[in-house]
């Protein structure tokens, strides 16, 4: 799914300097919104399992002159990073898993994550017909995933840009405040304040 180019939901995020200070892409591939978060002053590293794609996203940081790290790591092992970071953002990542995987994948993130950060995790959604591409996720699915002490905060139907396949937004983090311009769950259906903890936002 690398387009050449970030998702325009993360550039939303960068625009309003939401992806500043110590950020991690979890499967970064290529390195599109590693960099997009290197040129709006965050100190990014970007993570990919696959040496091939990590090659690139060094190739391409060295011609556009942008300062970030890329590492070949397998993000569902839990430390395996050995840092602490703001932010962590999720472009494709978390619907691939398989259903065994996703409870790795958000202890690694536990880890990885200060006290009071955020993720912001993009994903294939349901609504979605067909079935091209990676699978199709339920809101409940992601709610389920991110369990104790993550509070879901947004979730938005987006416009993937490339396949044009609709996508969920979601921002997840404990005090249930909005962190971009998207539409808020109804208030019905959002839950209340937790501890002091981890702030996730998944797009």
């Amino acid at each position: 799914w690398d387009i050449g180019r970030p998702q325009t939901a993360f550039v939303r995020l960068a625009g309003r300097g939401l992806l500043g200070g110590q950020v991690l892409d979890a499967g970064c591939g290529t390195g599109e919104h590693t960099l997009l978060a290197a040129a709006h002053g965050g100190s990014a590293l970007g993570v990919d399992i696959s040496p091939r794609a990590i090659s690139a996203a060094r190739q391409e940081a060295a011609e556009r002159g942008l300062t970030a790290r890329f590492e070949v790591a397998d993000v569902l092992v839990s430390g395996a990073l050995g840092l602490t970071v703001d932010t962590v953002i999720d472009s494709g990542l978390f619907h691939v898993l398989a259903d065994q995987d996703r409870a790795r994948y958000v202890a690694s993130l536990e880890q990885a994550l200060r006290p009071g950060g955020t993720c912001y995790l993009m994903c294939f959604s349901d609504l979605q017909s067909g079935d091209y591409g990676p699978r199709r996720v339920r809101q409940d699915e992601i709610i389920a995933a991110f369990g104790a002490g993550w509070t879901v905060a947004d979730i938005t139907a987006a416009a993937h840009l490339s396949p044009d396949l609709l996508s969920l937004f979601l921002a997840l983090f404990p005090n249930a405040e909005r962190l971009h311009e998207f539409e808020a769950l109804p208030k019905s259906r959002r839950p209340g304040p937790v501890p002091p903890g981890h702030r996730i936002a998944v797009a």
